[in-house]
């Protein structure tokens, strides 16, 4: 009886950990995922910008983005 104990408690802080772990990694994937959503939002509010007020210029972008020889 001591010894199943003894066992489901060794079982239980070895899963705390795991679970602790596996947390914090889906976490920073979760962190690095909002961070890059953030900073396509803000491309997509400055090239809107740029589309709405100098449209050869947001050419210009899309093309030296996209990897398209200029003309």
């Amino acid at each position: 009886m001591v010894r199943s104990i003894t066992g489901f408690a060794a079982f239980a802080v070895v899963a705390m950990i795991v679970l602790k772990l596996l947390g914090s990694v889906f976490g920073i994937a979760l962190s690095l995922v909002g961070t890059i959503i953030y900073f396509a939002f803000w491309g997509f509010i400055i090239y809107l910008v740029l589309r709405v007020f100098s449209p050869s210029t947001a050419d210009k972008v899309k093309e030296t983005i996209s990897g398209k020889p200029a003309a």
